[in-house]
């Protein structure tokens, strides 16, 4: 039997260990934390209330995916319309703005309209930085006003120290006739990436997973401390040692390549040089469900603390009990651009006090659950030092026959969907290897 082990128990690791399973293989799957589900596990608290670590939906379209995912949850899941708005200066505006100006400063109107003309006359030649994106996208005005306060909060650096990698279909690019519509119109077609989201009906995100728990042996509590190569050996924090003939891991590369022995001098440094944001999420349960209308909110004002909010107990009735709302507070820091200036739980009370400034919460408002989830590794940061390391790191894992797969060990801005695909190909790879009988640690 061959002995693969996979790294992290996230979608990424999941993907790979249904592949396997799919050719008769049943991977051992290790986890360090004592629950499964990585970045998407769910939590379930005292009075009925549930939190995903972070706000999870799926708006796949591959309709393999999405036929697993309802299976993984018997068919019970919720397909919901979404409705994403901004806030800015005390205006509550529609996604995307540039598409919704009606309502704002109509000298602001004018000088967004003006820039956005002229930039669509203009030839930009190559686009370095996320930056220069910007600009040419929309013109000046708008971009320094909205997106590029928006990066500074999100990725925790400045646009222009961000490349264009990472963008796809996340920003609209708009036409000059929605731009003119929506400055003239306070109502506008929805043009938002995601229009639709599906949703576990029950016990949150993570229950896309349940079927994949009978694909692969879980040992939880499991973190990999020492991966040794030559020996084909992984040692774990726990003491346990378990021998191996290929590895998948999907866990953040910098962390993987601490415990792989003798790895060579300028693969840690590269490893190090890769950047990513933590995220403190203040979650909070207040007595009333009508606390907003939009799924998630996105805030440009610096002087906001929170980058976005997202809604639970609008994506299933059953994240809270009757009677009750729920929200999900992000903010975001790094360690390389923005330190985290205080412990996870000091937040609350800042997440509290700007809700009620931005008219969310009242004084009247019972507070009925206030707690915090502290992720590391959230989102990958485009910087330009990224290509260049990670294909440093990606060549090292790939002489020491080392697989890699989701956000993580891509080290790359995917959704839930991707990460389970990427975990799939990263499988496929080993089963190529296997199939070839090449050894997965020449070195």
């Amino acid at each position: 039997m061959t002995r693969i082990a996979v790294i992290g128990s996230g979608m990424a690791g999941f993907g790979a260990a249904h592949r396997l399973f799919n050719e008769g293989m049943m991977a051992d799957l290790y986890e360090q934390k004592p629950y499964h589900g990585g970045h998407t596990a769910s939590f379930k608290f005292e009075g009925g209330f549930t939190f995903d670590e972070g706000p999870h939906i799926s708006f796949t379209k591959n309709e393999r995916i999405q036929k697993l995912f309802a299976e993984s949850v018997n068919q019970e899941y919720q397909i919901l319309s979404s409705y994403v708005n901004n806030y800015w200066k005390g205006y509550w505006i529609k996604h995307p703005v540039i598409c919704n100006l009606y309502g704002l400063p109509s000298d602001l109107i004018v000088k967004v309209i003006k820039d956005f003309v002229e930039v669509q006359n203009h030839k930009h030649g190559h686009l370095l930085t996320y930056e220069d994106w910007l600009l040419a996208a929309y013109g000046k005005t708008y971009a320094d006003t909205f997106p590029m306060q928006y990066t500074i909060k999100y990725h925790t650096t400045t646009p222009a120290n961000l490349t264009t990698d990472w963008l796809g279909p996340r920003l609209y690019q708009a036409s000059f006739e929605e731009v003119l519509q929506g400055a003239l119109n306070p109502k506008t077609p929805d043009v938002h990436y995601i229009t639709h989201f599906r949703y576990p009906t029950y016990n949150g995100f993570v229950s896309y997973l349940n079927r994949f728990l009978n694909e692969t042996r879980l040992h939880l509590s499991h973190k990999l401390v020492r991966l040794d190569p030559r020996k084909r050996e992984l040692q774990f924090e726990n003491k346990n040692v378990v021998q191996f003939d290929n590895v998948i891991s999907s866990i953040p590369l910098p962390e993987l390549i601490k415990t792989i022995v003798d790895a060579p001098p300028e693969v840690v440094d590269a490893a190090n040089r890769l950047a990513c944001s933590e995220l403190v999420v203040v979650n909070l349960a207040v007595n009333r469900p009508n606390i907003i209308d939009a799924h998630w909110t996105y805030f440009y004002d610096q002087d906001i603390v929170f980058t976005r909010i997202s809604t639970p107990h609008m994506q299933s009735p059953h994240n809270v009990p009757a009677g009750a709302g729920s929200l999900q507070v992000e903010m975001y820091f790094s360690k390389k651009y923005k330190p985290m200036d205080r412990k996870p739980d000091e937040y609350i009370e800042p997440a509290i006090r700007d809700l009620k400034r931005v008219g969310l919460l009242t004084d009247d408002d019972k507070v009925l659950l206030a707690n915090t989830f502290h992720v590391p590794y959230a989102n990958v940061i485009f910087d330009h030092e990224r290509a260049e390391a990670v294909k440093i790191v990606h060549g090292y894992l790939e002489d020491i026959g080392i697989a890699w797969c989701g956000r993580y060990g891509e080290w790359a801005y995917i959704w839930t969907d991707e990460a389970f695909v990427s975990g799939e190909n990263a499988a496929e790879k080993v089963l190529n290897r296997i199939t070839l009988r090449v050894p997965s640690s020449p070195r």
